[in-house]
């Protein structure tokens, strides 16, 4: 394991390598200025505008050759220095430290959720394949499918916020965050609607993906075998057949991790919920390269570490699968 290990953390030096030029190449080729948009609006000489402008130009960097930036980012990447966020003139940590919390609590409740509900019907339809519990939940899967994710967030805010009034409609607390059980009751509120969103747009694949291998699973050979000699049923399914229908779920849990530090863009603008997703969309139409480069080279690398948790998930759950 150790060896494997070592040997896929060495492979992935060239890939990061790659996929940084590539990004720094295509942030340098994106139109306009960034000096530009951190000028004071205030200034009414020339003089003034070629003084601010030479210096922010020399805080960022951009008076040096490109090699020199990229081995100077790189080298402030390796630091945790992200840079200086253009539109908010502070530190790019600053800027996605509490987004990208909100995000991770988010999809953390959704992604459990989503889980812990689909793992034991998609098993149960398989089993009572063709029965009223699998047609309903075909049907339901079916739905989710089909109907976006931002419709399924108007209709729960049209519900439940307008029309009932149970909940808000989105946003985050306007009270102080003091660390008082009442601002976490309040967040809590806030977080229910977005949730239930993330988790019945998630549920629907999910479902039907833990169904469709365990009714691969339980055609095979070894579980007739099992049953002709005469084991317990629930031994059958939980003990023998789930393992081996895991191997696809390991996929959906390693893919879970770039949703969960990814933020879900579309139900956070909905809901006005201050994520990651929401923050990346507001920084690419305000033109912030170094909050869109930062994130960008963090969904590389968290992509890149989901596929080796992944290779590492099928050795456990199945022995044939040999790290090597």
């Amino acid at each position: 394991m150790l060896k494997f290990l070592l040997k896929r953390i060495i492979l992935l030096i060239p890939v990061i390598f790659i996929i940084s030029v590539m990004l720094f190449g295509m942030f340098k080729l994106m139109p306009g200025d960034p000096v530009l948009l951190m000028l004071p609006p205030d200034l009414r000489s020339q003089a003034e505008r070629d003084f601010y402008y030479n210096a922010y130009r020399e805080k960022l960097g951009l008076d040096k050759s490109i090699p020199e930036q990229y081995v100077a980012w790189v080298g402030n990447i390796a630091r945790l220095d992200f840079g200086t966020s253009i539109t908010n003139n502070r530190p790019v940590r600053e800027v996605i430290a509490r987004p990208l919390r909100n995000s991770i609590v988010l999809n953390s409740f959704s992604i459990i959720l989503a889980f812990v509900i689909s793992i034991p019907v998609g098993i149960k339809s398989a089993v009572k394949r063709h029965s009223f519990f699998d047609s309903f939940w075909q049907v339901f899967s079916l739905v989710g499918l089909s109907v976006p994710v931002f419709f399924i967030g108007l209709i729960l805010i049209f519900t439940f916020a307008i029309q009932l009034r149970w909940l808000p409609a989105g946003g985050m607390p306007r009270m102080q965050d003091d660390g008082s059980f009442a601002y976490f009751l309040q967040w809590s509120r806030h977080l229910i609607l977005p949730i239930t969103t993330l988790t019945i747009g998630s549920l629907a694949g999910t479902t039907r993906y833990v169904r469709n291998a365990m009714i691969e699973i339980i055609g095979k050979d070894y579980v007739r075998t099992a049953r002709s000699k005469g084991l317990n049923e629930k031994v059958i399914i939980y003990t023998h057949a789930f393992r081996n229908a895991l191997i696809p779920v390991v996929t959906l849990v390693a893919g879970s991790l770039v949703a969960l530090f990814g933020g879900s863009a579309i139900t956070e603008s909905i809901f006005t919920w201050n994520g990651i997703g929401r923050v990346l969309i507001d920084s690419l139409n305000s033109r912030d390269y170094m909050v869109v480069l930062t994130m960008n080279i963090f969904y590389a690398v968290l992509s890149l570490t989901a596929n080796l948790i992944m290779d590492i998930g099928y050795a456990l759950v199945d022995p044939r699968v040999k790290l090597n």
